[in-house]
């Protein structure tokens, strides 16, 4: 086959171990998933209500302008309904991004490690990647504008970062946006946005600068991870030139439907939000009490150093019937990422890892 060169460098990505998968090898506990960061507490209870009204119409094609989702997001957050384009989940936003302005001669720059499918989909155009490290899991944004030059089409910043949680405030990214070419297009990636503590409204980022898009999804807080469901908002000119490289028919009628009800419970959103605060404060005092490192996370999901080889920890883990990310495959190679899940799952999280320090302090 001809394959393109660049396809030799790349592997499938590789999500988070399934309950059913784990369940095949591992039988004496009951299995919790804390690898992918859903939201352990479901979905709005406006959701299943708004599906039930669906009349079976399967053979229909899904309304390609996502026309009542779009209106209904447009009010809440306060934006022309045509600065916003729906896509098969954010990863689809990435790669219609990609596909639109990365290509052979040309560079694209982000922080290292951050989420995958930036360089995935940038090596896949042919485009070099200029990655620049992450400071003590922050963003350098002075180093990335450093890499910035005539032959740069996109910079990436995952905000909060994925996999560290570390979130980059507004006045700063207004600095770094000031300095950046304005005809180099700056992702904003805030698939994590509404975890967020203090958060600043970055749309209003949009009026000063609009090479700027800000992407968010239904996958996270909104718990429709399934469905698949993703967002970008940007300009009236960038979004008509995306919409061109958008797939017909990308998103399909029941996340269009579960997305526009989830949206219009604002109250769930909250609670899953303060619930999700308080789970996360209890990882940072047990990470202090038991000597490990924790990276300051404004997700639904901690990064921890054990000084230990992270697929190790994984696997132990594992053996509890406990599925969690190990830092090795994000670039971690001591970390392992934990969802934080239910309270009674994170104390089960935390009561394991107790006797992970235990076992190998005495073995070692």
């Amino acid at each position: 086959m001809k394959w393109k060169e660049q396809m030799h460098q790349l592997h499938a990505y590789q999500p988070g171990k399934s309950i059913a998968e784990v369940k095949t090898h591992h039988t004496r506990h009951s299995i919790i998933k804390l690898a992918s960061n859903e939201n352990p507490y479901g979905y709005s209870l406006k959701v299943d209500p708004a599906l039930k009204e669906f009349g079976g119409t399967l053979n229909i094609y899904p309304d390609g302008k996502a026309s009542k989702l779009r209106a209904d997001t447009a009010s809440l957050l306060e934006v022309n309904p045509n600065q916003l384009i729906f896509t098969n989940g954010t990863d689809e936003l990435i790669q219609i991004i990609s596909r639109s302005l990365i290509q052979p001669g040309k560079n694209t720059v982000m922080a290292i490690p951050t989420f995958s499918q930036y360089k995935h989909n940038a090596v896949l155009e042919g485009g070099e990647v200029r990655e620049i490290p992450l400071i003590d899991g922050i963003h350098d944004l002075d180093r990335m504008l450093s890499a910035i030059d005539e032959n740069t089409t996109v910079v990436w910043v995952c905000n909060p970062n994925n996999p560290t949680g570390t979130y980059i405030a507004i006045e700063k990214l207004w600095t770094f946006l000031k300095k950046v070419p304005n005809d180099v297009f700056v992702v904003l990636d805030e698939a994590y946005f509404e975890y967020v503590e203090q958060p600043g409204n970055t749309i209003e980022l949009l009026e000063d600068f609009p090479n700027v898009m800000i992407t968010r999804t239904f996958s996270k807080i909104y718990g429709l991870a399934s469905l698949r469901v993703g967002y970008g908002i940007s300009s009236v000119d960038i979004i008509q030139k995306l919409e061109a490289a958008r797939p017909p028919f990308n998103t399909n009628v029941l996340g269009q439907m579960a997305a526009a009800a989830a949206i219009s419970d604002q109250e769930f959103v909250k609670e899953c939000f303060q619930k999700n605060a308080a789970e996360r404060e209890k990882y940072y005092a047990f990470s202090l009490d038991n000597g490990l490192k924790v990276y300051l996370s404004e997700g639904n999901f901690v990064l921890i150093d054990f000084k230990w080889d992270g697929d190790e920890v994984t696997n132990f883990l594992l053996e509890k019937g406990i599925i969690v990310r190990s830092g090795k495959q994000l670039g971690f190679p001591t970390c392992v990422r934990i969802t934080i899940g239910l309270a009674e799952q994170n104390e089960r999280v935390r009561e394991a890892i107790k006797e992970f320090i235990k076992e190998r302090s005495i073995n070692g």
